[in-house]
């Protein structure tokens, strides 16, 4: 007979789940530019963080930009439908940025409302990689078909590459325009790393910047002029070489070896500071925070003085973070996993 403890579980559970199953955050946004976190940290193990991935919203449509690891699951913590993905656009194939990619897919395929293939937007070498998660996912395809049949529909499983061509230094090229919201890309400075590219997107009088993986870019810089927010990579260098330095120390030179060589192609946030006030950006937030920062003490050290960089609001992001930016003016930042809580 089950415990008084799992019956009243069990009831908790039923009296909850058609609230839990209905919420729709999304639904009480006003109209606007909506950028929510999924994951803001990195490769490295973090238990607060999960690799790079953001959606942004608009139009009543969410669009979803690099899927790390855990992507799905993050955006299902968030409560976001992910049945209302319109496509998922990619700013280059490091492995943190594409490893989701698979399981995000099969979460919009089997949802609700969404009766065509997911668009993965991308500079060369896209079609590449959705070829490949095409081939790994066919067998998986095959079985959910066979046992849902006739209710899925195989061909919108498999995933479309759009490939785009990279801009040329100093200018920015449409990927997308629908809706009122218009998507161009630029590219970035994450050598050895190419091609790279960072996003702006720009709603109704409102825009958002998203930097990749970059270095300090002048071509960002040009990119991002204006923009209400600008989303940003950033690094510690003395944290990550303090990482670095004991893995070496403790044994594990390759590992320390692959640490310091990060230290090349990342901002730190005090460059990330200085491209946001340079291009006149309004608000900041850093994203891809290497290394991971177990202690709340240590945010003050990763930002080393960067909020003397920048006039505006500067934020470490956080994991289901939303950034909103209503037609009008102003901006709210709230944090969807907490709401859930």
């Amino acid at each position: 007979m089950p415990s008084l403890r799992s019956r009243i579980s069990l009831a908790l559970i039923r009296k909850k789940l058609p609230e839990i199953v209905a919420a729709d955050p999304l639904g009480d946004l006003d109209d606007g530019l909506h950028v929510a976190i999924v994951g803001s940290g990195s490769p490295l193990p973090d238990e607060k963080r999960g690799n790079p991935c953001t959606l942004v919203i608009a139009g009543g449509k969410v669009y979803v930009i690099d899927a790390g690891e855990g992507a799905s699951e993050t955006i299902n913590r968030m409560g976001i439908d992910a049945g209302l993905i319109d496509c998922l656009l990619l700013t280059h194939f490091h492995s943190d940025h594409i490893g989701g990619l698979g399981s995000v897919n099969l979460q919009r395929w089997v949802a609700e409302g969404s009766s065509t293939p997911l668009k993965v937007f991308g500079p060369p070498g896209v079609e590449k990689v959705v070829a490949g998660y095409n081939a790994a996912y066919e067998l998986d395809r095959g079985y959910r078909v066979d046992h849902h049949e006739p209710d899925v529909d195989p061909a919108i499983g498999a995933m479309v590459a759009e490939e785009f061509p990279v801009p040329a230094d100093g200018e920015s090229a449409v990927v997308l325009e629908a809706d009122g919201l218009v998507i161009t890309a630029f590219e970035v400075d994450h050598s050895p790393v190419a091609p790279v590219v960072g996003f702006r997107f720009d709603y109704k009088g409102r825009s958002a910047v998203l930097s990749a993986d970059t270095v300090y870019s002048e071509n960002l810089v040009r990119a991002s002029k204006d923009t209400d927010l600008l989303v940003h990579d950033a690094l510690s260098e003395e944290l990550l070489t303090m990482v670095s330095r004991a893995q070496t120390e403790a044994g594990n030179e390759a590992r320390g070896k692959i640490l310091a060589d990060v230290l090349d192609y990342h901002a730190t946030a005090p460059q990330a500071a200085d491209a946001a006030q340079k291009a006149g950006a309004r608000a900041l937030a850093i994203t891809h925070i290497v290394p991971p920062l177990p202690l709340k003490g240590l945010e003050e050290v990763f930002l080393a003085g960067a909020p003397d960089h920048f006039d505006g609001p500067l934020w470490l992001a956080s994991d289901g973070d939303l950034y909103s930016l209503p037609v009008g003016g102003g901006l709210k930042r709230s944090n969807l996993i907490g709401r859930r809580r």
